[in-house]
């Protein structure tokens, strides 16, 4: 038996795999295919997506002329396979770590990667704008969307969708349906009719009838068109996207090279625009581990090859986000006003687990966090208490629903935000930064920001008792601090911190998941005769006026810590200390944020080392307010 001979090794870009006959490309898609699991094997990472597009990727690469022809892939988890033959093969065993490649399409990466993503339902906008940009600059260009149908929950796929359908671009929509029933059963008649309807003969032929149909009378013509539209829905499906401007093709089998690529050939050639081709794909295709897990491996952490179990350490800790959800779980047994809201993230959220619990009372709005915060005011309004569970960096997709039916109209909607501060592999696009100084410029929005999972516990069960107006409070991704778990939340009053130890020289105020590496600044700060005293703020918003002024009149400094943006918790400090006039009596304010850069991926340990915000530089910082150099010790205060 003739052994074949391996195919991925001659292939380092797009250019190279044209050169392949066609007969050669299912044999060149199965070593895509193991290269990349052996590749997520070894870094962890989003593994299904890209299971799913193996065959895609490579038709898309094959018929295309990448990079002239723009390739924009929605939210991105799905590119590893894309990465692979761009040029990125000898790096793809640094994906999500620290110094290699990120784990979604980015700009700086590769000249292959014309648009950045990694949230969703961005891809059909950004390539209208290639594709309107192409026709301004008379350039030959193809712009290709591919989009999963998750995303296509986003309202802002179907405001691409429209414009471009008006405005007629000469674009291409791969829809990547991979769980939606939205069309006839995947066979051979519905490829055959996919081929048909995007072949050369058939357009020309409809181009034909659509020039001698002008010629009739208006009534007629319109008779007929809608007779064409009809008679091809009724086979292919897609009435929706012929409504909005687009020719549809579909469905066929996105495993298929031998029908992938012909269709891909026609609707390539294809005069007019834009075109939506229907592809019908496995989440997890060609890895069995994959295919019968329930979330098809969407995410993992590295894992070995042969069986497929994952090589997960064990906890220290619970992690925060469930601690949130068994905490809303009490509560919700206490007060069955209480809902649940995601927005496509169940079990990243932990509310997969309130949803067990209480299924009539759990919401998943899908990939539309602006519908979830506007769904949760309308709870509100009438009485229901929502809790509208929201990763940090997502939010920021829902902030006009949150400034204008939120907070406008004082709705107790409770905000709990997760994924606070940098999130390690994911990079910059997942950082919780922005939230504070995003929310806490808004009236009638009260802030809270957990410094231990305890403390979370008693903020849920405080949002749930909270009906003044709207409440949010932000908690670190991953394991907590590893304190002591109260049985039952208690209440906190609105705008009050707490003194977490007590000193005389320096005043270490932290704001949320920086608290423990305060308190081991503190521990080497008294090593060196350095009295600390650290307050853990709780609140941004209102602040806790009468603990601020404790700490600055009776410490020589004050350090404000936060994991979030300039612009944020010690700004809002600052403002009320030179209001006060406290900063003309010579106490030296320090503030501590994460940097005004957008931070690449790395451990999360990494990614704080080089914010400044780990224990040693809350050390520094201190030591510097109060002028001593850093090679000093053991000082006494």
């Amino acid at each position: 038996m003739a052994v074949e001979t391996p195919l991925l090794d001659t292939v380092s870009y797009p250019e190279d795999l044209r050169k392949l006959d066609k007969s050669q490309l299912r044999q060149f898609a199965d070593e895509l295919r193991a290269e990349m699991i052996d590749a997520v094997s070894v870094t962890g990472g989003h593994l299904g997506s890209g299971l799913g597009v193996v065959e895609l990727t490579t038709a898309i690469h094959y018929v295309f002329n990448t990079p002239d022809d723009k390739l924009v892939w929605d939210v991105g988890h799905q590119c590893y396979p894309h990465k692979i033959i761009t040029g990125r093969r000898d790096r793809i065993r640094t994906l999500r770590q620290g110094g290699g490649l990120s784990g979604f399409t980015k700009r700086s990466e590769s000249e292959y990667d014309p648009f950045g993503a990694a949230h969703a339902a961005t891809s059909i906008s950004a390539a209208t704008g290639f594709a309107e940009a192409a026709r301004h600059q008379n350039k030959p260009t193809t712009a290709i969307a591919v989009i999963g149908d998750g995303s296509m929950s986003g309202g802002m796929a179907y405001e691409g969708l429209n414009n471009a359908g008006h405005l007629g671009s000469k674009m291409v929509v791969i829809l990547n349906d991979n769980d939606m029933s939205i069309a006839p059963p995947v066979g051979a008649m519905s490829a055959y009719l996919a081929r048909a309807s995007s072949s050369g003969v058939y357009q020309g032929f409809r181009s034909f009838g659509k020039q001698l149909a002008k010629r009739l009378p208006e009534a007629v013509y319109n008779q007929l068109a809608k007779a064409e539209e009809y008679g091809r829905g009724m086979v292919t499906g897609g009435t929706l996207f012929e409504e909005l401007g687009f020719y549809y093709v579909g469905p066929i089998d996105g495993h298929n090279l031998d029908q992938l690529v012909p269709v891909l050939e026609n609707v390539r050639d294809m005069k007019e625009g834009p075109v939506l081709v229907h592809v019908v794909t496995r989440k997890g295709a060609g890895y069995p581990p994959a295919e019968e897990s329930a979330d098809k491996y969407h995410g993992v952490a590295k894992f070995d090859v042969v069986s497929g179990k994952q090589k997960k350490g064990t906890p220290n800790a619970p992690a925060y986000q469930k601690v949130f959800a068994k905490t809303l779980i009490r509560e919700a047994e206490k007060d069955d006003r209480i809902i649940g809201i995601t927005a496509a993230m169940p079990s990243g959220t932990s509310l997969d687990m309130f949803a067990e619990a209480f299924p009539d009372r759990c919401y998943d709005v899908g990939i539309a966090e602006q519908h979830a915060v506007t769904f949760a005011a309308g709870l509100a309004a009438d009485g229901m208490k929502p809790f509208a569970a929201i990763y940090s960096t997502f939010l920021q997709r829902g902030y006009d629903s949150v400034v204008h039916d939120v907070a406008i109209q004082n709705l107790p909607v409770r905000i709990p935000m997760d994924r606070a501060g940098l999130v390690g592999a994911d990079g910059q696009t997942h950082a919780g930064a922005f939230d504070i100084a995003y929310l806490g410029c808004l009236p009638n929005m009260v802030l809270m920001a957990a410094g231990d999972e305890a403390e979370l516990v008693h903020m849920t069960a405080t949002a749930a008792a909270y009906d003044a107006g709207p409440i949010a409070f932000r908690y670190p991704r991953g394991e907590g601090a590893g304190v002591d778990l109260p049985e039952e939340g208690k209440i906190l009053e609105i705008g009050k911190g707490r003194i977490v130890r007590e000193g005389t020289k320096i005043a270490i105020l932290a704001y949320g998941g920086r608290l423990q590496e305060a308190l081991k600044a503190a521990d080497t700060l008294e090593a060196q005769g350095l009295s600390t005293t650290v307050a853990d703020a709780r609140f941004a918003k209102p602040l806790d006026h009468e603990l601020i002024n404790r700490l600055a009149r009776h410490h020589e400094a004050l350090i404000t810590v936060e994991e979030g943006s300039v612009g944020g918790f010690g700004a809002f400090v600052m403002h009320y200390l030179a209001g006060a006039g406290m900063l003309d009596a010579g106490l030296k304010v320090r503030t501590m944020t994460l940097p005004d850069v957008f931070q690449d991926q790395d451990t999360p340990y990494n990614m704080y080392e080089k914010a400044g915000l780990n224990a040693s530089h809350i050390v520094e910082r201190a030591r510097e307010a109060l002028g001593f150099s850093a090679d000093v010790v053991n000082l006494r205060g």
